[in-house]
């Protein structure tokens, strides 16, 4: 070792360097000492100087462990050695990590990708937390980002890294709450909850139950962490460990295990020790995600393995524990036997049955106590099955009372025990309870008369029965007359009960039945303290003066001091669910603990009060009863008046919105009315500006127009067109005298034609001008109708609205007398339109009429129009044949002027005579102008 040690620290050759890592390498398992003490330095040195070589790297790192690590070791030395081995790992280690850099050196060569470098790494790291866990996690969680470093493990592809990783995060997070929020912020529950569903949850192997011990190490006790867990919708996804297969077979060891943790698990989450707070909404997460309902499936199914049921028996009791709703849904579930029964009443029948398991009793009994813990309803039901009247006649179902009373006084003292204790949780800080259990009555034996519940109970501690039996039966009377003095009253009305206690309390008896008798004397105490002095014989100071010469003050208070000091009462005090080693130890009920630390103080001060402190305290609490019940009804009165005001409140808020509301509807009324009013003044002066613009024009054909005038002028233009036509006419008779004349008459037949066209084309321009005024006159008509309907329309809803404003608006006086006058103005106002309507309807009745006629005149125009258009046409043809006979003449006249010439007559000029004939012509015109 010592040469292989000085080749490691010499040699100049990485060969030989390395080949002298591996040699030491294989002596380290056999040699772990001199190894250890010779090669570390040099080891160490080699992880800081080597680190391109990956291969000695891996050897070193594997050195180290084997040296470390005390695995190995273990195997193979004996138990009487376990300790040197032990303790040679832990001072290895402590060599290892004095200087800190090791470690950080460490860290980052698990970084490496390398699984030669890293694989070795991990288990070297994980070695290291378990020899010296606090001081290496104080040192990884001072490197920067040592924990973050870690984390990465979990994301390697290869398997044996990764599961190696969680080892490793393991041992880190043990312990260490910092570590735990670090681990937790860095998505390892995202990432351990998708190994589990990747390795097939509960079937899955060791992995699981590796992934769930980390699980637990980050959520025990580490309050951030579970509410991290519960934010981050994580219990949701635990639903699916618990869907096991109806046949329950191939319960594996390995699977037994995972399903072990997985409840576990869950009951870290909603254990007793955490806030109040964090486990209710725990509970709450776990009904509405189903997981609950899942559980209560695995308690009813048949098959499952005892350590399993136990387990979850437990689990269920603490995930109900204070919870209302998780507590109803727990009494609805119905065993499936045929015919159904209630879960809770199976439950009962496991416990009161000696042949069942004791830890699945006790299991049992944890489970009844949550289910009745703070629940008052439960507790009800429970009792209520003990009642006269609510109990079966028929006894074709065993109700949960029924079971409670068998185990009670049945002949194993641990089904009296169970069901004492169960009885009492029932009666937990409830007096109406209390008072009606009082009322149950027993059937003993034929022929015997019934007896109550109290007294068979003192028959049966008076019997002699088992200190187990003694014991439950006592703390259930505790329970039951703690702070109820009806029951104390009876319980001292059996004149053998008193006599009794006094003499268990008053034997010097062995250790055994010390602890009897110090619960003999809490009962005498409680039945002292709350005495209310109705029975003369057992007033309180009778009461104190028996103990004073039966038993002695100190004596008596000696022996109400044993309960707390025994061991049993230490244990049981600790955690609600109840555990114990063997049904020996089992004494005491936890709740029954907390009665105990409350009344062994009060009792001790009652026993030395004298009579006259008693009187004082008599009065102070009759003065305090009487305060209380003041305060009791003036607090029930101010809840009647709360009750009333927030009514009232609720009333006043309704009618003020309402209020508002028709508050709102009248000013948007009064707003439409003053825009309706504003539209009819509007409207108002519109129409008679219309009125004014159609009688200033009502020359024109516009509106409302006068139909005579209209009718003369057109009679008067016809009159005209039959002038111009009778002239026409004339003008054509007179065609043949002018044909000597043909210029002049050309000219006159050219003008007129062209007058009589003119005169015609104007006729019918202005025909064509009166159809676009009757056009527009119509146009006209059909608006005013239809402004006329729209404000009939408004007039109608104003009139609704009014109607509708008038109740609303009652208590506004003015409100009412302007809608009244508005009513009044309408109404004026539509009757005026109306008339105005009826004579616009009339007019345009006779514009019709009017129109009718002008188009027959027009129609008869235009065939006048015709045959003047025929007239003209044959008169130009013969004015075109004249012009031909006269070219003749023409011709004729110039030969027959030519010829006399030539024969020497004298002939006057054509320009001569066609200046006299155009001065003729002229003259002609002229006149014809003027005609």
């Amino acid at each position: 070792i010592q040469k292989l040690c000085d080749r490691v620290a010499s040699s100049t050759l990485l060969d030989d360097r390395r080949d002298a890592v591996r040699a030491l390498k294989s002596l380290s398992k056999k040699y772990r000492l001199e190894v250890g003490i010779q090669a570390m330095e040099h080891l160490i040195h080699v992880l800081q100087t080597d680190r391109s070589d990956s291969e000695i790297i891996g050897y070193a790192l594997d050195t180290l462990y084997n040296v470390i690590s005390n695995d190995l070791e273990e195997e193979e030395q004996e138990e009487n050695s376990a300790k040197q081995v032990d303790d040679l790992g832990s001072q290895f280690t402590e060599i290892f990590i004095k200087q800190q850099e090791n470690v950080t050196l460490l860290l980052t060569l698990v970084e490496e990708f390398d699984f030669h470098v890293r694989w070795p790494g991990v288990k070297l790291l994980t070695s290291l937390l378990k020899q010296q866990g606090p001081q290496v996690q104080q040192i990884i969680l001072v490197s920067p980002m040592g924990v973050s470093r870690l984390m990465d493990l979990l994301a390697d592809s290869r398997e044996v890294i990764r599961n190696d990783g969680v080892l490793l995060l393991q041992q880190l997070t043990k312990s260490n709450a910092a570590i735990q929020k670090i681990v937790a912020f860095e998505n390892a529950f995202e990432r351990l909850l998708d190994i589990i569903t990747e390795e097939g949850n509960s079937d899955g192997g060791i992995v699981v139950e590796d992934c769930l011990l980390l699980l637990q190490n980050l959520l025990k006790n580490n309050n951030s962490n579970q509410n991290f867990f519960k934010e981050g919708s994580y219990i949701q996804r635990m639903k699916p460990w618990f869907e096991v297969g109806d046949d329950n077979c191939g319960w594996s060891a390995q699977k037994v295990t995972n399903l072990h943790l997985m409840l576990q698990l869950v009951r870290v989450l909603v254990s007793p020790t955490n806030p109040p707070g964090a486990t209710s909404s725990c509970q709450k997460a776990m009904f509405h995600c189903g997981l609950l309902q899942q559980l209560c499936t695995i308690l009813m199914a048949t098959g499952v393995p005892a350590d399993i049921l136990t387990e979850t028996i437990n689990t269920v009791s603490e995930v109900i524990r204070g919870c209302q709703t998780n507590q109803d849904y727990f009494a609805s579930v119905n065993a499936p036997s045929n015919p159904p029964r209630p879960a809770i009443v199976v439950l009962l029948m496991s416990m009161v049955n000696e042949r069942q398991p004791f830890v699945l009793r006790c299991a049992v009994l944890y489970c009844f106590q949550c289910f009745l813990y703070k629940n008052q309803k439960g507790q009800g039901e429970i009792v209520s099955t003990l009642l006269p009247s609510t109990i079966d006649a028929t006894g074709n179902s065993v109700s949960a009372g029924q079971l409670l009373c068998g185990g009670l006084f049945s002949t194993d003292s641990l089904s009296n025990w169970c069901a004492a204790v169960a009885l009492a949780h029932a009666l937990q800080e409830n007096a109406t309870l209390k008072e009606q259990l009082l009322r149950v009555q027993l059937a003993t034996s034929i022929g015997n008369p019934p007896v109550s519940l109290l007294q068979q109970c003192t028959n049966i501690l008076s019997q002699g029965s088992k200190v187990q039996t003694r014991v439950g039966l006592l703390m259930l009377l505790c329970t039951w007359l703690s702070n109820c003095s009806i029951a104390v009253t009876h319980f001292l009305h059996n004149p053998a009960n008193v006599p009794f206690l006094t003499g268990q309390i008053a034997e010097n008896l062995g250790e055994e039945e010390q602890l009897v008798q110090g619960l003999c004397a809490l009962l005498l105490g409680i039945s002292i303290y709350y005495n209310d002095n109705s029975l003369e014989n057992y007033r309180k100071e009778k009461l104190k003066q028996l103990i004073e010469k039966r038993i002695g003050r100190e004596n008596f208070i000696e022996k109400l001091g044993f309960i707390s000091k025994h061991e049993l009462y230490s244990r049981a005090a600790q955690k609600p669910q109840p555990s114990f080693s063997s049904p020996d130890h089992m004494m005491f009920d936890h709740e029954f603990t907390k009665l105990v630390k409350e009344l062994e103080g009060v009792i001790s001060k009652a026993i030395y009060k004298s009579s006259e402190e008693d009187k004082k305290e008599e009065e102070v609490k009759k003065t305090l009863e009487q305060h209380d019940n003041i305060v009791t009804h003036y607090k029930k009165v101010i809840r009647e008046q709360d009750q009333e005001l927030e009514e009232l409140k609720q009333r006043v808020s309704t009618l003020t919105s309402q209020n508002e509301q028709l508050q709102a509807t009248v000013t948007q009324q009064v707003s439409q009315i003053q825009q309706h009013k504003d539209q009819y003044n509007l409207l108002k002066v519109q129409l008679g500006k219309d009125t004014q613009h159609h009688n200033s024009h009502s020359d024109t054909f516009q509106v409302n127009g006068i139909q005579t005038e209209e009718v003369s002028k057109l009679r008067e233009e016809l009159e005209e067109w039959k002038n111009k036509h009778e002239m026409l006419q004339g003008q054509l008779r007179e065609k043949d005298s002018v044909i000597e004349k043909l210029n002049s008459s050309q000219v006159e037949m050219g003008t007129t034609d062209q007058s009589s066209q003119t005169s015609k084309s104007g006729g019918l321009e202005h025909n064509n001008e009166l159809q676009k005024e009757l056009e527009m006159l119509r146009s006209q008509i059909q608006l005013q109708s239809a402004e006329i309907s729209k404000l009939q329309m408004e007039n109608q809803k104003l009139q609704v609205m009014n109607a509708a404003a008038d109740p609303v608006s009652g208590d506004s006086g003015a409100a009412a007398a302007t809608s009244s006058d508005l009513e009044g103005r309408l109404e004026q106002e539509v009757k005026e339109l109306k008339s105005q309507v009826k004579a616009l309807s009339e007019e345009k009745e006779s514009l019709k009429q009017h129109l009718d006629s002008s188009s027959s005149t027009v129609a008869i125009l235009q065939d006048e129009k015709s045959k003047l258009q025929r007239e003209v046409a044959e008169s130009k043809k013969e004015q075109d044949d004249l012009l031909v006979l006269l070219a003749d003449q023409d011709q004729k006249i110039s030969a027959l002027k030519i010829k006399l010439k030539d024969l020497g007559v004298p002939v006057e000029d054509e320009d001569d005579i066609e200046s006299g004939d155009q001065g003729d012509e002229d003259e002609d015109g002229d006149e014809e102008e003027q005609d």
